[in-house]
């Protein structure tokens, strides 16, 4: 008896002191860089949007925030990753859509984003795109809709890969109007723009940030954002809602998120950071120019949002018949 005692006393101790090592390290968070996972290439929303708010974050922590792109695979190697790693908030991700519709993509991922991410705060949001390389002969919604349907099967669309924005936008896109286009999706937002700049695809849901210059320049032609309401930086770009699809909304969204069990204060301290960069003018404005909404939200918001996401591709799923990779 005495013996179980002595060992239940030295669990209660080990235990104790364990706790209180979590809580100073905490407490004394960040004490060295922190990695935020990008799980696409470089020249996308995500990477984009990254490389601004990072430095701004990392004033704030007082710690640098070392961007790392972890391309392919649809996100999930970049997402498991951060699921993988220690609790501590030394490892972050920028999390986007593909979390959440990413369960409607692929039979087995190696987590579950709900139990094993903890949310931090909502970044931005962002309408995708729709631009034709300029030797497309469409110069509107209803003339791109007619001519999928005239040749089925036969024009393709770019995408940074399966899950990703610009595959999920399309693919509601081809549900509404009842085309046959055929998806060809490549390693991150940077490379389907090479592409489509290149004439290898037909057109691309885009992302605004990715997309801006080349509309701007005349080497894409733009013929909807798929918002209900038009972008501040493509203010001449009809919605598609407008312009034919009366309804039509699909909207991007970035988020930070952190493995699950990362103690509370390091969720707070990180939220504040982020909330500060975001309030920053020359942070906000320069997300506005390019076509992102900066948000900002609690970590209670973004959860939320995350589970309202998982709903929706899940309708989506029943409704659209969308082809599922092991």
């Amino acid at each position: 008896m005495k013996e179980q005692f002595l060992c239940l006393l030295g669990s209660l101790v080990l235990a104790a002191f364990a706790l209180a090592a979590g809580v100073a390290v905490a407490q004394d968070y960040p004490n060295h860089p922190v990695r935020l996972i990008v799980p696409y290439g470089t020249g996308g929303i995500t990477d984009i949007t990254a490389r601004i708010v990072a430095p701004r974050i990392s004033d704030s922590l007082g710690q640098q925030l070392i961007v790392e792109n972890r391309p392919g695979g649809a996100a999930i190697p970049g997402f498991d990753l951060v699921v993988r790693a220690r609790a501590d908030g030394y490892i972050i991700v920028l999390a986007t859509t593909a979390l959440a519709a990413n369960p409607i993509l692929f039979r087995k991922i190696p987590y579950d984003a709900e139990k094993d991410l903890a949310p931090v705060s909502l970044v931005a949001t962002s309408p995708t795109v729709l631009v034709v390389h300029p030797s497309v002969p469409a110069h509107s919604v209803k003339e791109l809709i007619a001519l999928a349907k005239s040749k089925p099967g036969a024009m393709d669309y770019g995408s940074a890969g399966n899950g990703s924005d610009n595959h999920l936008t399309a693919e509601v896109f081809k549900s509404a109007t009842g085309t046959a286009v055929l998806h060809i999706p490549y390693n991150g937002g940077g490379a389907v723009m090479t592409a489509l700049l290149g004439g290898q695809v037909e057109f691309v849901f885009a992302t605004i940030p990715t997309a801006h210059p080349y509309i701007g320049s005349g080497k894409l032609r733009a013929l909807g954002v798929s918002s209900l309401k038009r972008s501040v930086a493509l203010p001449d770009v009809p919605t598609i809602s407008e312009a034919g699809l009366p309804g039509f909304n699909v909207n991007a969204w970035l988020g930070i998120m952190v493995p699950a069990g990362t103690p509370a204060n390091v969720i707070d301290r990180l939220h504040a950071a982020t909330v500060t960069a975001l309030q920053r003018p020359e942070v906000s404005e320069r997300l506005i120019s390019l076509g992102l909404e900066p948000v900002g939200s609690t970590p209670a918001q973004l959860g939320a949002h995350l589970k309202t996401e998982i709903a929706r591709w899940a309708k989506l799923a029943r409704e659209v018949k969308i082809e599922v990779a092991d």
